[in-house]
């Protein structure tokens, strides 16, 4: 069993480079089987989630070559088969399958994907905007079936401003006959950088990044290339570190409008920190102030960084608040804290925070992958040894966290223990 070892409050200077975005890269994969000739991907991050979705392209024989963070995917064999269950399982974004396939091939049979444990992540307005467009939509056991006879442009409206199915709808629309409408749309920089290489593709698409997308169904789709968006919530994370253990640390390759709302935050409470082009300089302050933090759908503060964000409340003089308004199970990690040394005391989805708290290394556990990150954030700041065990799922989002932290002085390593 792999773990990761911890010795921490160690301070850290240097430069982190910033890899490209897990939650662009894991749907522009699966876009690309949408053309008829060769996509290319630049600035991939090489962490386990792209991993898997190259074994669902190689499995629907697609061809990939992957190195040096360029990815070029040939689909011109492409074939419609079943998504296995122990591929779509490995993965969350495996459902971005359900709405390329459906566009390319109008059938798509794959199972109920994975992902972490974070709280109902229903997937029902994807299925609702795949209805409105005309397809039928049928479940075998754990296995989802799409068909249509043809896929129609169609005003979709949706519930919840959700990530997922604004983007999987864009990827069924996009060669759909006539107009679609998404209403509602999330607005997320990810949902930027997908719609952006569909329209390199030849997709006639405008608004994303706005709360109304319109498609204009196109009948095919050739070559296109994109560089992946930096991963906002990476540079987060280490904006995060870097408040708490930073002496002059440089996180390189950021877009600072794509972390405002933590960048706020972080200056509310007193830590200073200088941007420069794509570049973010960022040192520890003598103190921290207590603040309250709501997370929200962008352009507010990312629910992804609010359990690495928890852990640095920890250490601000007075009582803040935490409080989750998009998933219910993110409070995995609390309890971990609070054995670190924390008080915390939770309330269904808000945590009230008093600090500042010493907090001591224990043996914790990665319950997800953001509460993985918060467990790192902790370790690093713990007096003496933290061992985080079912590190899987911090792989599945951080590329080379280790390096990248050993690198400005993080004593972090990986350890082999016999299960």
């Amino acid at each position: 069993m792999k773990q990761l070892k911890i010795n921490g409050q160690q301070e850290l200077t240097g430069e982190i480079k910033i890899s490209g975005a897990k939650n662009s890269v894991v749907a522009l994969i699966p876009a690309a089987i949408l053309s008829d000739e060769e996509v290319t991907l630049y600035n991939v991050p090489n962490i386990s989630d792209t991993n898997a979705l190259i074994d669902i392209i190689e499995l629907l024989n697609g061809k990939v070559e992957y190195k040096n963070e360029t990815m070029k995917i040939d689909t011109h064999n492409i074939e419609n088969k079943v998504v296995p269950e122990n591929l779509s399982k490995k993965l969350r974004a495996s459902y971005y399958f359900m709405g390329a396939l459906l566009a390319k091939f109008h059938y798509a049979e794959i199972y109920f994907p994975g992902g972490c444990n974070i709280g109902s992540r229903p997937i029902d307005f994807h299925i609702n905007g795949f209805k409105k467009l005309g397809a039928e939509v049928t479940i075998e056991g754990n296995k989802y079936i799409f068909k249509a006879d043809k896929l129609k442009g169609a005003r979709i409206y949706l519930d919840f401003a959700s990530v997922g199915a604004t983007i999987n709808i864009m990827l069924a629309a996009v060669k759909a006959e006539g107009t679609t409408y998404i209403s509602n749309a999330a607005k997320e920089p990810e949902i930027v950088n997908i719609a952006s290489l569909l329209n390199n593709m030849g997709a006639k698409i405008t608004g994303a990044g706005t709360s109304e997308i319109k498609i204009e169904g196109v009948d095919k789709l050739g070559k296109g290339v994109i560089d992946v968006i930096p991963d906002r919530i990476e540079a987060g994370t280490y904006t995060i570190i870097g408040a708490l253990l930073g002496k002059d640390l440089k996180i390189s390759g950021i877009i600072e409008d794509h972390i405002d709302a933590l960048l706020s935050k972080l200056k509310e409470m007193g830590v200073p920190i200088e941007v420069d082009n794509n570049n973010l300089i960022i040192s520890r302050p003598e103190e921290y102030k207590p603040i309250n933090v709501k997370t929200l759908v962008f352009p507010g503060f990312a629910t992804d960084l609010g359990q690495p964000m928890s852990v640095l409340l920890t250490q601000a003089d007075g009582m803040s608040i935490f409080e989750e308004t998009i998933y219910e199970n993110r409070m995995g990690h609390i309890k971990y804290l609070q054995k670190m040394g924390a008080n915390i005391r939770v309330n269904d989805r808000t945590a009230i925070i008093v600090g500042k708290t010493p907090l001591k290394g224990e043996e914790v556990i990665a319950t997800d992958l953001r509460a993985g990150a918060a467990m790192v954030i902790a370790g690093l700041i713990a007096e003496g040894t933290t061992i985080i065990s079912e590190i899987d799922h911090i792989l599945r989002g951080y590329e080379n966290i280790v390096e990248k932290l050993s690198g400005v002085g993080a004593k972090i390593s990986v350890i082999e223990t016999e299960e």
